[in-house]
């Protein structure tokens, strides 16, 4: 059904209504589903914002998706990283110990884990990377995950990397159902956890060497080879 609001034409999805801004109101943006959206002669195949889809209790989760076309920046929406010492979780800001038990779940509960470590873990830039790795992949063989090195960020498709221009895809394709990254520069990670979030149910985990991922619904900032251990440690007693 085609609804009209003075010169925007939209045509919206099934959740998710658009309406023109009143004079004087300061209308809630958030992003819902998919839109054709035409204005003064244009037409833009989009998304539209509105405010009943994304938020619980009034504040934004960061949740798994489907979520939209592209989900919204968790910063843009009002998620705070967290101070050394805590953890992002969901869009909360949480002792870091929590966060570390909740991570150790995600991955022995998963019915396909894949790890991702990038290329600040791929490579040995500093002294610290090597012994990082280690740990990182005795914690794949612990949970039994797959590992999806992302050895650079060229765009390419093989099956046996993850492909950050494409995340969502392999995702679905291979029925991820979690998906840790470690190592991973934050330009390049955050605009593939939006399109996970949004394209998919995948529940995302990041490890970060310094601050947190806002974009994960799991992040550990401050991230080094004793706490990629702690994280192995807790899945052996969950498995």
């Amino acid at each position: 059904m085609l609804s009209h609001c003075g010169n925007i034409a939209i045509m919206p999805e099934k959740r998710g209504i658009a309406r023109r801004k009143r004079k004087g109101e300061i209308l809630s943006l958030y992003f819902c589903q998919p839109i054709y959206f035409h204005l003064r002669g244009f037409v833009y195949l989009g998304t539209i914002y509105t405010g009943d889809v994304l938020m619980v209790n009034g504040k934004y989760r960061v949740l798994p998706g489907p979520e939209a076309y592209l989900a919204p920046a968790a910063a843009v929406m009002g998620a705070v990283l967290p101070d050394a010492g805590g953890a992002f979780v969901e869009g909360d800001v949480v002792p870091e110990d929590g966060a570390v038990e909740l991570i150790a779940g995600k991955l022995a509960g998963a019915k396909n884990a894949v790890i991702c470590p990038g290329p600040l873990m791929m490579w040995q830039w500093d002294g610290s990377a090597g012994h990082r790795a280690a740990a990182l992949r005795e914690l794949a063989a612990v949970c039994g995950a797959a590992i999806r090195p992302i050895t650079d960020y060229k765009p390419k498709n093989p099956q046996a990397e993850m492909n950050l221009f494409h995340p969502n895809v392999m995702v679905i394709n291979d029925e991820i159902d979690v998906c840790l990254f470690a190592g991973v520069h934050y330009h390049y990670l955050n605009v593939a956890l939006r399109m996970m979030r949004g394209g998919t149910a995948c529940y995302t985990i990041a490890l970060c060497d310094y601050a947190a991922s806002d974009e994960a619904m799991i992040s550990l900032r401050d991230v080094d080879a004793a706490k990629i251990k702690s994280i192995t440690e807790k899945v052996k007693t969950l498995k």
